[in-house]
């Protein structure tokens, strides 16, 4: 049993209990002598922990250490207290990580009570007795009581149980009879085999994985659960003791498996590395939290990170730097994986059935098949010819054969031999026919595929220097769901998707086009770069397009090819900027990206990187909406590049959209369509469809005909995957503001907005929601409410600020305030010949559009559109405003009065609302 430097202390307080009175000494001193003494054993391990005086591995060492000394005195206090006399031969065992003889603060404490045969009633209310001491104590106790025929036939029986007892460790009480237990264990392990094993293992850690994210590099990961995690270690503990019978990973450092080596003394320190700095995160976790805290979340990772020393270097946060080492301490543990499990299985299972080449070109190449799997001859080949790698996802690609572990395993023990390939060229050949060509068979593409493997196996990074400053490389904040290089890898598997057709019904127009690219190789590859520059400082895409230019021509590309991808680079968030911030219906707009575009091909390349770089954000960026303005932005784009219809052509354009609506109401009469015509300024006549102007002219009639001096109409259209809430009302001061604000109350996001005053001085307002999740707001409930609550908003009923407040109290938790969003307010006079151009960037909130619009129109501005873009906890909004005369704002002063009313309304709505009556200045407009 193992003692520790405070053991004795505990000993000493109770022999000073016995001296005191009768013996044994009463159940509730002795449970308040064990409190002190864990409470000053915790406080002093936090301390020395926390001072770096102990390494998260050594720490968890010693809290179990400690752990076995209270065990220790509690089984002696027991003894005395219940058993005075010997009875049953009983031990008590640590199982699961205690066994291992690893605890963290707050973990459970796994416990066998092993007897020889079945326990005696003398036996059972001892341990029984224990058992209530430890959970009075404050302490979670998993535990069982089995004799070692009970354990014997429940391990053959169930493999989590013959997992539990692979890391039993004798804590106190019968050493020689626990022997006995273990010598028949192991002999029944060895005789069930460790195939069955390790396939029940394989399977419960791909549950595991599915469960807790398939990738190690997801954001918020679980450091006990997660892939890559502490519990992937222990999956490699757990094998190698089955089928080594060893208690310590590095005892396979002097074992040779059918291949080599078990494991190598660089790979035995990646191991120790990896183990003591997930078990330093996990502490630190817990100590942080006060709980049983796994996972990393977005509040905790900037707390642990500090608490590990890491602090700001050049542009890059102690937060980003923190969280990079512990992607690239999971990328090592799924290599270590990838290296240990397939000789392991080996030594399990026995030698692969290697067969004879199936033809000429697979023995030419040095490959071959085993268990049906692609494998090299020689598996030291990879050291001295580095190319055989690439050549053998090749055939594994053309033939659609699996690659052996065996040969992923040589691969990651020799990626540094591909350093020697980088200006090779027919390598690099080979590397971009396995990024973009398409295999023999299907003519399918799955570049995404390869560049994953050769990313996991640190080929990637060896063949393509830039690549490695981008792996676990994340961004702090809630919007990128993957770090740069997996977000990368997503995009091309999107590109991908789209090519076989799989993505018809969410993106139609970049199906429709992709297979008709001229520049395919300069797609697939700008995919490759588009974020190749991210934490370097400045911006990634000027940065990137430069990298480009240096990498294109090592790939092989034609110096056309190289443009081509150094400029989708560079502009490869331009459509999203375009379609999300800026109104596609302002013929500025469009005219300043017809000549930045300049040609057919460059737009359609530009619109499937857009899509693919979207898609692979997060599963929640893209939706119907983001969809339909990029398809809309497109169209226009693409029709002036073909040298249709000119956007300046204003007046042809408002002239049809009148006759479109004039005959979609030809069941009115000519004086109510001609009424109704009359209405719009030829602003409103260019921003919506036939079909809407259709909507309006009916509610606007409907409400003339009632003296209605409110209307408000909702239409969910769901090939939009929105809400469109149109309200119709006498124009006055915050007006917009009060709206916005009703439907935030009412649980509403705004993604877009319309403002029109028309000629008869009514506001017609169109707004296009979604819930909070970016799902249609279609609920019949919701939407009833939504209309009653717009009415008490604009009737003064409504309490705006204390609704607002308790809204942002529920939904803004401790995790998302965790992600800092400085606020910024641009003021752009270029982007648009007719107003000026507010862009808004603060922490998104509900109430955040009532409150700045609610500045904007206290400034004296009018507001002609507003598009509202959320990228995790960042809000982008973007306002189209007039001065009260209907001109641009060119005053200087004006504009920083503008600029400093929205930066307090971004800093101060976080705790105070305006109420609606301190809401004023939007003027009523006479001219649009």
């Amino acid at each position: 049993m193992s003692h520790t430097a405070d053991s004795p202390s505990l000993t000493d307080a109770l022999a000073e209990l016995a001296a005191e009175g009768a013996l044994p000494p009463p159940r509730d001193a002795v449970l308040a002598a064990f409190r002190r003494h864990l409470a000053r054993m915790q406080h002093q391990l936090q301390h020395a922990f926390e001072r770096d005086e102990l390494s998260g591995l050594a720490a968890a060492a010693t809290l179990a250490s400690h752990m076995d000394g209270v065990i220790a005195a509690l089984i002696e206090y027991t003894g005395a207290a219940v058993l005075p006399v010997a009875a049953d031969r009983m031990a008590v065992v640590a199982t699961g990580g205690y066994g291992r003889g690893y605890l963290a603060p707050f973990s459970d404490i796994d416990l066998l009570f092993l007897t020889a045969a079945d326990p005696s009633p003398q036996s059972l209310a001892a341990v029984e007795f224990m058992l209530y001491f430890l959970w009075d104590l404050g302490l979670k106790v998993g535990h069982a009581t089995r004799s070692i025929e009970e354990c014997l036939t429940e391990a053959r029986a169930d493999a989590t149980i013959r997992t539990t007892l692979l890391d039993a460790r004798c804590l106190v009480g019968d050493e020689a009879m626990f022997l006995e237990f273990r010598c028949r264990y192991r002999a029944q392990c060895a005789e069930m085999g460790a195939a069955d094993f390790i396939r029940v293992k394989q399977a419960e850690r791909s549950a595991r994985h599915r469960r807790y994210g398939d990738s190690p590099f997801l954001v918020e990961p679980n450091v006990k659960e997660g892939r890559g995690a502490l519990r992937d270690l222990h999956f490699l503990h757990w094998i190698a003791s089955y089928v080594f019978d060893t208690d310590d990973i590095r005892d396979l450092l002097t074992k040779e498996g059918p291949f080599g080596p078990m494991l190598t003394l660089r790979e035995a320190r990646h191991f120790n590395r990896a183990s003591d700095f997930l078990w330093t995160v996990r502490f630190h976790l817990h100590y942080v939290a006060g709980r049983p805290e796994e996972r990393l979340t977005f509040d905790l990772q900037p707390i642990v990170g500090a608490r590990m020393g890491y602090t700001r270097h050049g542009v890059q946060d102690g937060v980003e730097r923190f969280m990079r080492h512990y992607f690239l301490t999971a990328r090592d543990v799924a290599r270590l994986s990838h290296v240990l499990e397939p000789e392991l299985v080996r030594v399990a299972r026995g030698s692969p059935a290697v067969v004879a080449a199936t033809d000429e070109a697979l023995r030419q190449a040095g490959l071959t098949l085993a268990d049906g799997q692609l494998i090299c001859v020689d598996l030291d080949a990879a050291a001295q010819h580095p190319m055989i790698m690439l050549r053998l996802m090749q055939f594994a690609r053309d033939r659609h054969l699996k690659i052996h572990p065996l040969a992923l395993r040589s691969m990651i023990r020799n990626e540094r031999s591909t350093i020697s390939l980088r200006r090779d060229p027919v390598a690099m050949a080979m590397f971009l026919d396995l990024l973009c060509g398409k295999d023999g068979e299907t003519g399918r593409s799955d570049g995404a595929r390869w560049m994953s493997l050769m990313n996991e196996t640190g080929i990637l990074s060896r063949l393509v220097p830039d690549w490695a400053r981008i792996v676990g490389q994340m961004q702090f904040d809630t919007y990128h769901v993957f770090t740069v290089d997996e977000h990368t890898i997503e995009a091309l598997r999107v590109v991908s998707s789209l090519e076989r057709g799989e993505l018809t019904d969410a993106a139609p127009v970049a199906s429709s086009i992709v297979d008709h690219l001229q520049s395919r190789r300069a797609l697939y590859t700008a995919v490759l770069l588009h974020d190749i520059a991210k934490g370097r400082g400045g911006d990634h895409s000027v940065l990137g397009a430069e990298i480009a230019l240096t990498l294109c021509p090592l790939f092989g590309l034609s110096a056309e090819e190289t443009e081509m991808v150094s400029w989708l680079v560079l502009h490869h968030l331009l459509l999203s900027q375009t379609a999300f911030k800026r109104d596609i219906d302002d013929p500025k707009t469009i005219l300043d990206l017809v000549d930045t575009v300049q040609s057919p091909e460059r737009l359609k390349l530009l619109l499937v990187l857009t899509v693919a770089d979207m898609r692979a954000v997060s599963p929640k960026v893209w939706n119907g909406w983001k969809a339909t303005l990029l398809r809309e932005l497109y169209t226009r784009v693409a029709e002036v590049l073909a040298g249709g219809l000119a956007t300046t052509e204003r007046d042809v354009r408002v002239a049809r959209a009148k006759e479109a609506a004039a005959e979609r109401l030809s069941d009115w009469t000519a004086e109510d369509i001609n009424a109704f015509l009359d209405l719009g300024y030829p602003a409103y006549w260019l921003s919506f469809d036939p079909a809407t102007h259709e909507r309006h002219g009916r509610l606007v009639r409907d409400a003339r005909h009632a003296n209605a001096p409110l209307s408000v109409q909702h239409e969910v259209l769901h090939n939009r995957a929105v809400t469109e809430v149109t309200v119709y009302a006498a124009d006055h001061a915050g007006l917009f503001s009060r709206i916005a604000g009703a439907l935030a109350i009412a649980g509403a996001s705004i993604v877009d907005a319309r403002i029109h005053t028309m000629t008869n001085g009514m506001a017609l307002d169109t707004f296009w929601i979604q819930d909070a999740a970016g799902g249609i707001f279609a609920s019949p409930q919701r939407l009833a409410r939504l209309s009653v609550l717009i009415e008490q908003a604009l009737s003064g009923r409504l309490r705006m600020a204390s609704e607002i407040r308790s809204l942002s109290d529920a939904l803004l938790g401790q995790r998302m305030r965790a992600i800092h969003v400085p606020p910024r307010v641009v003021i752009d006079n270029h982007a648009s010949n007719t107003h000026t151009v507010v862009e808004v960037n603060g922490r998104d909130r509900p109430g955040l559009l009532h409150d700045v619009t609610a500045a904007i129109t206290d400034q004296g501005m009018q507001i002609a559109s507003a598009h509202v873009s959320t990228y995790g906890v960042r809000a982008i909004d973007v306002f189209y405003v007039k001065d009260v005369f209907g001109l641009k704002i060119q005053n200087e002063r004006k504009l920083e009065n503008l600029r400093q009313a929205i930066l307090q309304a971004l800093t101060g709505g976080d705790q105070t609302t305006p109420e609606p009556d301190a809401e004023r200045g939007r003027a009523k407009v006479t001219a649009a």
